[in-house]
């Protein structure tokens, strides 16, 4: 990003936090003394707001906000990297993550915790469906997804690899019971994959970039499987809070001011990429190359469409027996910062 657009964007801040305290008021998670409250005392004070931000696979966020010149935040930003959206919405539970990117089935299952998993979906960020995979390791028999049946299968519980394992498994002719499935962090799985103790691992990101270099192969790819919507959540009590809203609305214009850096240095990127996760530069670029043709990554406002997306998936997982109830995932979705991102 520019420092021309960044200067436009810090003239517009006032603006868009005196929008965002007025559209506050019509915010369903929010009552109206709060709002009146906030109006009264004038624009927050974001110098005093920490932004707790987790992600999955390495700390692509912080490196590339600075590479691009998007870590002159008014507000602190601390970023923490998990090994899946599972483990950044137990966090967010328990107060320590303010806003959690993850896909679209992590959601769904902390949604089954006593206080509703104490999460709001307020954004959608569109990305690509590459490395999601289900692959077996080198020398393995298996050569079709139906020759699983009896075997272990490792994947990552409650996510992505979680549900398109599912998917896979069906189109097979295959149920859940039908294989031995061991629940894994993506690391583990991965290291029981290489080690021979299970017979195929469902992961994504960087473990499957390891798997292969390690001689495994794909048995199945879930790019066609997933919809490429990977939803951007906070709590409740952020959204009601008047600087902590400012603050991720900001956040969010400066999430897709760093996707699109990317798309416009996709060299400079792909040698930070290649470096931190350990892979031949040709194949970090050609990654992502591949990626923004699939799917040009982007933060979007909320949409039916993707609420009836998520409402799909977590029918899916009740119809195999993964979820016990029908879940209305509607619940789960909050309109505060749609007006901004649009």
């Amino acid at each position: 990003m520019n420092k021309r657009k960044l200067s436009i964007l810090s003239v517009a801040l006032p603006f868009v936090i005196a929008v965002i305290l007025a559209a506050c008021g019509n915010e369903k998670n929010r009552t109206g003394n709060e709002a009146e409250a906030a109006a009264a005392a004038g624009s927050p004070d974001l110098s005093k707001v920490t932004l707790k931000v987790g992600q999955t696979g390495w700390g692509n966020l912080e490196a590339g906000f600075k590479e691009a010149g998007l870590d002159d935040t008014p507000y602190k930003v601390e970023f923490s990297v998990f090994q899946g959206g599972n483990l950044q919405l137990e966090a967010m539970a328990g107060d320590h993550l303010d806003i959690a990117l993850t896909s679209e089935i992590p959601p769904i299952f902390a949604s089954q915790a006593a206080d509703g998993g104490n999460l709001q979906i307020i954004a959608i960020q569109k990305s690509d469906t590459l490395e999601q995979e289900l692959v077996i390791p080198k020398g393995s028999t298996v050569r079709q997804v139906s020759d699983l049946k009896g075997k272990k299968v490792a994947y990552v519980k409650s996510t992505t690899a979680h549900y398109f394992l599912v998917k896979m498994l069906e189109e097979a002719g295959l149920s859940w019971s039908d294989i031995e499935p061991v629940a894994l962090s993506t690391s583990d799985g991965l290291s029981a994959l290489i080690g021979g103790s299970v017979d195929a691992l469902a992961s994504y990101g960087n473990a499957i970039i390891s798997a292969h270099q390690n001689g495994a192969t794909t048995l199945a790819s879930a790019k066609d499987i997933l919809s490429g919507n990977f939803p951007v959540i906070t709590t409740k009590a952020d959204i009601a809070d008047p600087a902590k809203h400012a603050a991720i609305a900001d956040f969010l214009n400066r999430l897709n001011q760093y996707n699109e850096w990317i798309r416009n240095n996709q060299k400079k990127w792909a040698e930070i990429v290649a470096e931190n996760t350990k892979q031949p530069l040709e194949q970090a670029l050609e990654t992502l190359k591949n990626s923004q043709e699939q799917r040009p990554t982007k933060v979007t406002a909320i949409s039916d469409e993707a609420i009836a997306s998520q409402q799909d998936v977590a029918d899916t997982l009740q119809s195999v027996g993964l979820l016990t109830k029908k879940v209305d995932v509607k619940s789960l979705w909050s309109d505060a910062f749609s007006q901004l991102i649009k």
